[in-house]
């Protein structure tokens, strides 16, 4: 006869009455701390690798604790298999070796609560490293059972809405926030180490600006003023330039207001770093001598795996001309030649547009349209690093020109692995020409593009106090995570990713 399989409701009915049973013991349920000689993980380091002799003649007596991953009976003798979440360690559990009391409580125990042991380290028959337990600690009950397969969730929603629980039986989630977090430290050593200081800049601010995005807008009752979530910190930080702090940087988070994908999260993370008399091209170079520390720090490496390819991080990166590119990928589509004057004016580069099938909305200027025709038909290819530099002025208003072309801005995006990683340029210093970008993004506005920059009448003031030749950067933190990780979404990489209510 099948025996009933036993529900979810069972189990947790099951947590509870050993909660209160423990409680009747007299155990406190919800103890406040527990001094531990070691973590697992220190103690696997320091210890596992001893051989059975020498942990006999030269005892070692330790107070650990963690999660019960692993409960395992045999007669008289039982097994729980403790992890901190970096490593696994076996306890020994023998009723003769325990008092009353603590013997009844590892009966009361259930797989995923804390507990603290107490013991010396030995080997078993079978020669595993274990802990021969003295004493057990009751420190907190798992009341919900942790998923069957403890080693990996499969359900992607449980993953992001249930981020403690997928840090609890994923090892490869939590490996990917500790490169997150050596990638963050890497960065900061880099800039440090250049003489960059590190600064806080505004998150509510009277005017989004630093960027061409549509903002989250608040209120504040006292002052009964509207202000934006930042979207950008570029123009706080480039007052400060102003201000004479020649080398600056943020690691900062940014808030937009649009849709989500694989690559877009509306709350996210960017590196931004501006220094004072420096181009966009000087920036090239350290960013190539920064992504590959960055790597080697993260990841032991600068060759990274992502989506199958193997990419090499170690410098010089390819450099690509923005209008160049899309005339070559474009004539090798069409079978004719594509020429830089047609994607210069609105008529011809809408036209261009339409024979590759590209989308274009209504409005749209020729700068706009060449760089929509490049991402269609180049973002994806570009695995190795690349920079695409000289974009076009209409899409850069906060970019200074080429002496040589005003129709094109001193500006580079690196690409890596299909994402854009980075975005930098030479910065517009002159405030007469800001005027003019302002007012020609205000036009923008008027036609009904959300996303077109506002007027910042103080930014222009501290242009007129004189910015000295700069140039800025900011790399996209998350999507660096990703490529460092072989994480094929944003989600991945986010601890609390935005999602939308469950009902």
């Amino acid at each position: 006869m099948t025996q009933p399989s036993i529900t979810e409701s069972d189990q947790i009915r099951q947590r509870r009455a050993n909660l209160d049973e423990l409680a009747r013991l007299g155990v406190s349920l919800y103890p406040h701390a527990f001094a531990r000689t070691h973590t697992i993980d220190g103690l696997v380091r320091e210890h596992g690798e001893k051989s059975a002799e020498a942990l006999a003649s030269d005892r070692t007596d330790v107070r650990i604790a963690g999660r019960i991953l692993g409960i395992r009976g045999f007669g008289k003798a039982s097994f729980l298999v403790l992890s901190d979440g970096r490593a696994c360690v076996q306890a020994y559990i023998r009723q003769d070796s325990l008092s009353e009391v603590d013997f009844r409580v590892y009966e009361l125990l259930d797989f995923g609560d804390f507990v603290g042991v107490h013991g010396h380290l030995f080997r078993t028959r079978t020669n595993e490293f274990t802990i021969w337990v003295s004493r057990v600690e009751f420190l907190a009950k798992c009341l919900v059972p942790l998923p069957e397969k403890w080693h990996g969730l499969q359900d992607v929603e449980i993953r992001y809405r249930q981020r403690y629980l997928d840090l609890i039986v994923s090892p490869e989630s939590r490996h990917v926030f500790e490169v997150r977090s050596r990638a963050l430290a890497a960065l900061r050593e880099f800039l440090e180490g250049r003489g960059y200081l590190e600064v806080e800049t505004p998150m509510m601010q009277p005017i989004a600006g630093g960027a061409l995005a549509r903002p989250f807008v608040t209120h504040h009752n006292a002052l009964d003023i509207d202000l934006y979530l930042r979207i950008a910190p570029e123009l706080y930080l480039k007052r400060l330039t102003v201000g004479g702090l020649e080398r600056v940087f943020e690691i900062n988070r940014n808030f937009r207001n649009e849709g989500t994908s694989t690559q877009h999260n509306p709350e996210f993370t960017m590196l931004e770093f501006y220094q004072a008399y420096s181009d966009y091209r000087e920036l090239m170079v350290m960013t190539e001598d920064m992504l590959r520390l960055v790597a080697e720090r993260a990841v032991g490496s600068d060759q990274v795996t992502f989506k199958g390819n193997s990419i090499s991080l170690r410098p010089p990166f390819r450099r690509l001309s923005l209008r160049e590119a899309v005339c070559r990928k474009a004539g090798e589509r069409l079978g004719r030649d594509v020429t830089d004057a047609e994607l210069r004016r609105p008529d011809s580069a809408a036209a261009l547009a339409a024979e590759l099938g590209v989308p274009v909305d209504p409005g749209s200027g020729p700068g706009t349209i060449t760089v929509g025709i490049f991402e269609s038909l180049w973002e994806a290819s570009l695995i190795e690093p690349t920079f695409v530099y000289d974009f076009p002025t209409e899409v850069s208003p906060l970019s200074k020109q080429r002496a040589d072309d005003p129709d094109t801005v001193e500006r580079f995006e690196l690409y890596v692995g299909g994402l854009e990683i980075a975005n930098a340029f030479s910065e517009l210093n002159d405030p007469g020409e800001q005027r003019r970008r302002f007012d020609d993004q205000l036009q923008q506005r008027r036609r009904g593009d959300e996303e077109a920059h506002r007027m910042d009448e103080d930014y222009i003031r501290a242009l007129e106090y004189g910015l000295p030749p700069t140039a800025g950067e900011g790399v996209g933190i998350d999507r660096l995570v990703m490529l460092l990780t072989d994480s094929h979404s944003i989600r991945d990489v986010i601890l609390f990713p935005l999602m939308k209510p469950q009902r």
